[in-house]
């Protein structure tokens, strides 16, 4: 495993990195060729969305991990899908005034040295808002648990996406997130 040191968070430009980014998802989430085709054009549309923040960990010029997000609107399609799960658990209002984590990946031999929480915690900060929400599959992984470790909280679960028979969970959190070394 490399060492954190050497790897470096910074801004970029999502729409240029979009295919680096598909490459790090494919890698950590198990992607198809025809999920990555298909996810590239959301990431292009996404990267056009006001407000989108987009983070790059990279080690001697290589994306070794990505993240990004943007204000939640209720009209994006993510919104649509989740809006009757948090409804009818009474957190409609966290679809309003929250920063909507969209994607958050790493290289599986970058994994638990601090990229994810430092990709996470720097989207946060940089923000502005008060409350970050953000979906997760629904089982107990690295991801949740990290997730938990900063301050998010299950919302809905058992929550269902078209196209994907996997079942995920909306986690949302206050901001700033918690220290989780303390």
């Amino acid at each position: 495993m490399e060492q954190l040191s050497e790897v470096t968070i910074e801004p970029i430009d999502l729409a240029a990195w979009a295919p680096y980014a598909l490459e790090v998802q494919s890698a950590a989430f198990g992607l198809s060729p025809e999920e990555i085709a298909v996810r590239l054009q959301i990431v292009g549309r996404h990267a056009q969305q006001p407000g989108v923040l987009a983070l790059g960990a990279l080690c001697g010029g290589r994306l070794v991990g990505f993240g990004y997000g943007m204000p939640n609107l209720r009209e994006h399609w993510w919104s649509t899908v989740i809006q009757p799960y948090l409804e009818a658990r009474g957190y409609g209002d966290w679809l309003d005034g929250v920063f909507a984590v969209t994607e958050l990946h790493v290289l599986p031999q970058y994994q638990g040295c601090g990229l994810g929480s430092a990709l996470i915690r720097s989207l946060c900060e940089n923000s502005g808002k008060h409350r970050s929400i953000l979906s997760a599959i629904d089982a107990e992984t690295p991801a949740r648990r990290l997730y938990r470790s900063l301050g998010y909280r299950d919302l809905a679960r058992a929550v269902h996406f078209p196209n994907t028979d996997r079942p995920y969970a909306v986690m949302g959190a206050r901001l700033p997130l918690l220290d989780r070394w303390s």
